[in-house]
């Protein structure tokens, strides 16, 4: 017989809101400043990451991405991680938020970013099952007319595993405003890419920054969206289109010092019929992995198994990846739950 908690932490899974960057260790990100020769304030792993807020979490993610410089990088990272989440909460399947902006300051194109990414990932598959997929991010700390240009890098260089448009940081004024990117949204939609967006993070945010997304974006599926439980008609809209919310349980103790609890927003989102799915958002960073999520984020919610299974089959449902791709997730999940129903202790 097993614990509730190692039921969790055993559950197949899906991840769908992973920044890449974030899914190296310390460990590899000390490695790799050294190798770059990138001065740290420490090189000690325990102390690398205290944040007090979101903004504090967000200078230290754009400097994360100062390590990532050649093929190599790219292409380590994406198969180590893949490693270690296996290890970790039996991941089954993931989607990258990948932001080529960052490392064009570097000096990187597109493809310079884009393609070891593609190739560790690649390999991470055939060694490992776990499907992927990826989904360019917008910096909102550039203008719009910068993610038109990022779109149309897409359009010209197009990877059969690149399949969505995104946004992630803030802007200059730290804020969401998910509407200043519609014309990159929409271009991205004539060219058959699924959207989503970073809305309704934080207690700074709004309900209405939900709306945005799901009506001027016309997004697919959505990250965070917390806020929205403030508004009863946002939550009827996104009940009633089936939108997918790709919810991060521990990192919001960091980024809004919300207590994990039977009260917590997405505890309140899943009460409100909303289809939550659970990913890391920045492992490195938030110092979680996917088990843990669900073994301490949702666990502390009082997520049933019941309610458990049906996030992890949530996340299936709002993939990027094909139907015939989603059918065969399903079955696996399916066998693994019923394994596992069998083996969880009364």
């Amino acid at each position: 017989m097993i614990s509730y908690a190692d039921y969790l932490r055993l559950l197949p899974k899906t991840e769908l809101h992973c920044h890449f960057a974030s899914t190296m260790s310390a460990e590899l990100f000390i490695e790799l400043a050294a190798k770059h020769g990138v001065e740290l304030p420490t090189t000690d792993p325990d102390e690398l990451f205290d944040f007090a807020h979101l903004v504090d979490f967000l200078v230290a993610f754009r400097f994360a991405h100062d390590v990532l410089r050649d093929p190599e990088d790219f292409e380590r990272v994406a198969y180590d991680g893949v490693a270690s989440a296996v290890a970790d909460g039996n991941l089954r399947y993931r989607e990258y938020y990948v932001n080529p902006q960052y490392f064009a300051e570097r000096g990187l194109s597109y493809t310079d970013v884009i393609d070891p990414i593609i190739a560790g990932l690649a390999r991470a598959e055939k060694d490992f099952g776990v499907g992927f997929r990826v989904v360019v991010a917008i910096n909102r700390r550039a203008d719009a007319a910068s993610a038109v240009d990022l779109v149309r890098e897409m359009i010209a260089h197009p990877r059969p595993e690149v399949v969505g448009l995104g946004q992630d940081d803030l802007t200059p004024e730290n804020t969401e405003d998910p509407g200043r990117f519609v014309e990159a949204y929409e271009l991205a939609r004539e060219h058959g890419f699924l959207l989503t967006a970073h809305v309704g993070e934080t207690d700074h945010a709004t309900p209405d920054a939900v709306r945005v997304a799901i009506e001027e974006l016309g997004c697919d599926r959505l990250d965070h969206g917390y806020r929205i439980v403030d508004d009863p008609e946002i939550v009827a809209l996104a009940r009633d289109r089936g939108i997918g919310f790709a919810a991060t349980p521990l990192s919001t103790t960091i980024c809004s010092g919300w207590t994990i609890d039977t009260d917590h927003r997405i505890r309140r989102m899943i009460d409100a019929g909303l289809a939550v799915n659970v990913s890391t958002d920045d492992a490195m960073f938030f110092r979680t992995d996917i088990g843990r999520e669900y073994t301490e984020g949702l666990r502390l919610m009082g997520v049933t198994a019941d309610e458990a299974k049906q996030i992890a089959l949530n996340g299936i449902d709002a993939a990027f990846c094909d139907d015939a791709q989603k059918a065969r997730l399903r079955a696996d999940f399916r066998a693994a739950f019923r394994a596992l129903d069998a083996a969880l202790e009364p």
